[in-house]
This record gives C-alpha cells, sequence and structure tokens, in this order.
C-alpha cells in the first residue's frame, strides 16, 4: 500500500500553477496526483479563447428540441456564417450523441457520416444502463 503525503502533494499542486496558462480568466490551476506507481504527477489549466462556458449551436438546437416536446435526432448540419460545414466539437459530439436516433447522421467536412463514426465508442445511457443491469445480476459478497 503506497502512502499518501498529502502535503507533498499540496506543494506539487502549488508548484504547477506556474506552469498555467490563464491569459483569459487570470485564474491559475494547478493539480497533483499520487499514481500507482508511487509518482506523482501534475497539471495546470490551459485556457482557451474559446471559453468553456459558450453554448454552442448545437447545445440550444437540443434545448429547443426537448423544451419543444423531446424526441430524438436523425440529421444533423452545422455552418458557419458564410455557410462553411463545421464538425462539432467533442462536448458536442457527446451532447449530440446522448439525443440521436440510432443512425443519426451529420453533415460534416469529409462527407455524411454517423454518430458512431463521428464518436466512436460513446459513453452514453446505454453504457449507464449497461453497468446498473450488471450490478443487478451480480451476487452481493
Amino acid at each position: 500500500m503506497i502512502e499518501i503525503d498529502w502535503q507533498v502533494l499540496h506543494a506539487r499542486a502549488i508548484e504547477a500553477t506556474a506552469s498555467a496558462y490563464a491569459p483569459y480568466s487570470g485564474f491559475p490551476v494547478g493539480a497533483a496526483a499520487l499514481v500507482d506507481d508511487g509518482r506523482i504527477v501534475a497539471g495546470a489549466n490551459i485556457e482557451n479563447a474559446a471559453y468553456g462556458v459558450t453554448l454552442c449551436a448545437e447545445c440550444s438546437l437540443v434545448s429547443e428540441m426537448i423544451m419543444g416536446g423531446g424526441g430524438r435526432i436523425v440529421a444533423f448540419a452545422c455552418v458557419n456564417g458564410d455557410g462553411d460545414r463545421l464538425m462539432p466539437c467533442g462536448r458536442c459530439r457527446q451532447l449530440l450523441s446522448e439525443h440521436a436516433a440510432p443512425g443519426m447522421l451529420l453533415d460534416t467536412v469529409s462527407g455524411i457520416r454517423t454518430m458512431d463514426e463521428v464518436l466512436p465508442d460513446a459513453f452514453g445511457p446505454a453504457a449507464l444502463d449497461d453497468y446498473a443491469q450488471q450490478q443487478r445480476s451480480e451476487p452481493r459478497g
């Protein structure tokens, strides 16, 4: 069993804040973790001008769909102000996957693709249902 030195982890996290890239918020964040092989790993926040709190077009589309009665998305397209196709970011692919009909299609920069092609092995409600089913069927010890 590995002994956890919380003071060392705390100090490493503080050190990591010096490497943060936070020009927008001015809010550096550092983190540290003990790995099962005994290593301590650290990380810092790296911001992007496209702030993570932005609500993408996909978010408002899904909200509108749910507020209007629900359903599943069968086909999807996204464009910029010039009408050029855009590929949904990873976050939005996850969101779309959650609300996709089986075989949902997306009009992407590389042609028509299925949701499974743009987000293979997606985590979603089916994974949670499978896990819950497995937990109910396994004997408790």
